[in-house]
């Protein structure tokens, strides 16, 4: 006697379902940089160059030595090296979606941002070890946070948190530029006004009136004063909920975009 059973297919996946499967992908990306440490370059060399160069080249001439200006520059290097860190998401993403390696995830009963999110969380493991090692440079060299060693690590978590959210904004770079190159090209020409045009190196007074106003409206100065706030005071100031909100902002605008436009061109 044969017995037929119907099931319901599901287009759709649960949150609990979306999130393992985002860790799988995170899990995947990992393996991957661990047979290509080169990818670690950036947050590995870079933070400790930019560190010594930044700090002895400027220090003097900004706050009348290097002791002084280290509670400065070392917050504005760790944010400007994560910001910069995520850049290499959307060159990454598009490199796979060039090899088609994102053309089998589409074709998995998976839900559609897990291999998007799955990526750009690995990265979150970048970004630690570049705030690692920009911490660790300015210990060696002088600087001793007066906010505690909890709110160093407070101000580690939010910058890492803030850099992920700003990686989707390359992501979506990633999914609609033609290349890795032109990912790179567009990121860095968008990215370094951002950087180099904020309070990460200079006192904000210091600049032109003009110049003064878009530093202090300029997302990467906020969240500069944020992680100075905590990691120098140990106190939490608008600077912190101004970025987060943007974080927030960023992610809900940038993820679904991004995620529609992969579905259609990975």
């Amino acid at each position: 006697m044969n017995h037929t059973v119907n099931r319901e297919l599901k287009n759709y996946t649960s949150f609990r379902q979306t999130v393992q499967q985002t860790l799988t992908m995170a899990y995947r990306s990992l393996l991957k940089v661990r047979r290509t440490p080169e990818q670690l370059f950036d947050v590995t060399f870079q933070p400790i160059i930019f560190t010594l160069m930044f700090t002895y080249i400027f220090g003097g001439a900004i706050a009348g030595n290097v002791h002084n200006y280290l509670p400065m520059i070392i917050p504005g290097i760790l944010v400007q090296t994560l910001i910069g860190a995520s850049v290499a998401s959307g060159v990454q993403l598009r490199d796979d979606m060039d090899k088609g390696v994102f053309d089998r995830f589409k074709s998995l009963p998976i839900a559609r941002i897990a291999p998007l999110a799955g990526a750009l969380l690995a990265d979150t493991v970048r970004y630690t070890i570049a705030t690692v090692l920009t911490f660790a440079m300015g210990f060696l060299i002088g600087y001793r946070p007066e906010g505690g060693v909890t709110s160093v690590a407070f101000a580690a978590v939010f910058a890492i948190g803030c850099a992920w959210a700003v990686s989707w904004i390359f992501a979506f770079f990633g999914v609609t530029a033609r290349n890795a190159a032109s990912v790179q090209g567009i990121s860095m020409l968008a990215l370094f006004p951002l950087m180099f045009l904020s309070n990460a190196f200079v006192p904000v007074k210091t600049m032109p009136d003009w110049l003064q106003w878009f530093a202090n409206i300029n997302p990467i100065s906020h969240m500069i004063t944020a992680v100075r706030e905590l990691t120098n005071h140990g106190t939490i100031g608008s600077d912190f909920a101004i970025s987060l909100f943007g974080a927030a902002v960023i992610v809900a605008i940038f993820a679904p975009i991004t995620v529609r436009v992969y579905m259609h061109r990975a």
